[in-house]
């Protein structure tokens, strides 16, 4: 079983008394209006979510994490790596994402979550290069994004939606743990 501590945080695996806290921030339009096309996501479909998220695990060596509040053991959200399949000229790539329950959000969590996602993909998985792709204006996703240290490379649509994202990057020789 795989899992990460931060100093306020554990990254693991996923439980099954994690589907109805990760269903409620799913649940939230400010949450998801800047994933996918936007929609809420109801407990199916969360469950759903989870599965594919696992079957990734299984078949890549990494995945989506739960985030766990080490304080207070409550689902704070997610965070992880994935393969972006639904952007074509990404779809060989490795991306960093997280989503966080709207009260959760601007005390730093995400950004401490996605380091340690980042150092796991350099350091532990041996991933040469990491991407992370965001809807454009975006910003406080971009700011986690500057964070660790990613340099823009792109823009691109996407191609199911339309809308426009921004693809960022870091390789190896320029992580800074």
């Amino acid at each position: 079983m795989t899992e990460i501590r931060t100093p306020r945080l554990i990254l693991r695996r996923w439980t099954d008394d994690d589907l109805a806290p990760l269903a409620d921030i799913h649940a939230d339009p400010q949450v998801m209006r800047w994933i996918g096309d936007g929609s809420t996501l109801d407990l199916d479909q969360t469950a759903e979510e989870i599965e594919r998220w696992e079957e990734e695990w299984d078949d890549e060596g990494f995945g989506i994490f739960a985030i766990e509040l080490l304080a207070s053991g409550e689902l704070a959200g997610c965070a992880g790596l994935s393969v972006p399949a639904f952007l074509p000229e990404a779809e060989h790539e490795v991306a960093i994402s997280w989503r966080l329950g709207r009260q959760y959000w601007g005390q730093g969590y995400a950004s401490e979550a996605a380091q340690a996602v980042l150092e796991f993909a350099l350091q532990d998985r041996g991933l040469d290069r990491v991407i992370a792709v965001n809807p454009l204006g975006h910003e406080s996703s971009l700011n986690v994004v500057r964070k660790l240290g990613m340099a823009f490379e792109r823009e691109a649509t996407h191609p199911e939606y339309g809308h426009a994202l921004t693809v960022h990057s870091i390789d190896l020789t320029e992580y800074q743990a």
